[in-house]
Parts: structure tokens; sequence; C-alpha cells
């Protein structure tokens, strides 16, 4: 039997990396581990991981700066692991590229199920949808949405978003020219409810209008900055 995905679990504690390893690999996935942020780095940058289960608070290279870095070259999905009362960090956690989070102390069985969900999510593991006749893709001029492969053209060029950025723009793009606060997209698209730091939602916007540009400045020019209130997917007409 193939593996699922191939998965890269990160944490200091050898304990936490054991168990979280014979969870998922009872899942049939294929699962690589690294004790701290610099080993954790070079091997994401060196193999394609599906998924990347990521500490935040290591000595040495802390998960954030794992994470910046990885975003700097990979859309590779990456679910961070905190601990209680680290919410201004998980904050920045969202702020680097991360896709999802879980706090410690967890049940495996969680992790797993936040796992597959996450998976499910990637562009990278569209292989593992099933096939279905009735297709949900979203058209535009300059840029097509395929939400059933997950997949992001631009100009007929596939461009690689990160889960947390595919949302986004899927959400945005699924309302043309409805105008959404920061603070619903937060709620919505994140799923968190707080009065935190709205620069979440601004980076990600920002990363996502980068990477369609690259590509097609007419594709990064739909999403559109309402100034005071949010931002909305302006469709060409």
């Amino acid at each position: 039997m193939s593996t699922e995905a191939k998965i890269l679990v990160v944490d200091d504690e050898e304990r936490i990396r054991r168990l979280l390893k014979m969870y998922l690999e009872r899942e049939n996935y294929e699962v690589d581990d690294a004790e701290n942020g610099e080993k954790a780095l070079d091997k994401a940058l060196s193999v394609d991981y599906d998924l990347i289960v990521l500490d935040l608070m290591m000595p040495g290279m802390d998960g954030i700066e794992v994470c910046e870095q990885i975003r700097k070259q990979k859309a590779t999905p990456i679910m961070m692991l905190t601990a209680k009362g680290e919410e201004a960090n998980r904050v920045q956690g969202f702020e680097a590229g991360t896709d999802d989070y879980i706090v410690k102390p967890f049940s495996p069985r969680e992790v797993v199920l936040r796992v597959k969900a996450l998976l499910r999510r990637s562009s990278s593991t569209a292989f593992l949808q099933t096939e279905t006749n009735a297709k949900d893709v979203l058209v535009f001029q300059h840029l097509t949405i395929d939400n059933d492969a997950h997949r992001v053209t631009a100009d007929d060029q596939h461009i690689s978003l990160t889960p947390k950025e595919y949302e986004l723009l899927h959400y945005l793009a699924s309302a043309p020219d409805k105008v959404f606060a920061r603070e619903q997209l937060l709620k919505d698209v994140w799923n968190y409810e707080f009065f935190g730091d709205l620069r979440t939602v601004d980076t990600h916007v920002k990363r996502l209008r980068e990477k369609l540009n690259k590509v097609s400045p007419e594709a990064g020019n739909l999403i559109t900055t309402v100034w005071g209130v949010g931002y909305k997917f302006e469709a060409l007409k």
C-alpha cells in the first residue's frame, strides 16, 4: 500500500515527535522528523513534504523563523504547535504564513483529524481528491479558481498558494464586489474570534497579490483595498 502523504514533524521534545509519528504512521502517512529549527528548515527546503507540523517555541531558531524562511521558497502547508497562553505568538505564526495551529496539550487523534483536514484543503494534495462530475470552478478574466482541484491559474499559468492564501482568495472571489472587513475575514477564513492583530489579514493579502502579480498584474489587481474597511474582489466588467 502506498503512503498517502509525506509529513515532517518538528519539535524539540522527542516524546512528542515519537507520539505524533506513531499516530500519523497508523494513518499510512510517511513521517520524517526534526528536533530543532535548523534541521527542520534544511529538510523542508530540500524535500517536498505535503505538510509540516511545526512547534512554535524551540531553542535557537523558533517555529516563526522557520515558517518565514520556508514561505520565501515554498507553499507547503504548515500546522503550528503552540502552548496555552501564546496567543500573541499564534498571531505572529499566522502573519508568518502558518495555515493552522493546535494548542498543547493536545489529543493525538485531534492532530490526525486536523492534518487530514489541512491536506484536503491543500493544493499540493489535489491528487487525493476524487473526480466529480459537478465542477466547482470560478472563472474571471485573467483568473480561474478550480475549487475541486484547489488549483489557481492566472492567464493560464499555475499559481502556487498556501492553503490559507487559497482559502482567502476563494472566499473573496465567491462574492465579487462585496466588501469584507478585516475582522470578518479573520473570523471566517482563519476561524479566529478575538480582537487581535489584523495584520494577519493584511500580510496574507499582500502575499497573495505579489504571487498573482508575478504572473499577471491584471489578476493581482482583482483584489482591491477599501480604505478604512477591508478588501474586496473586484470582478472585471
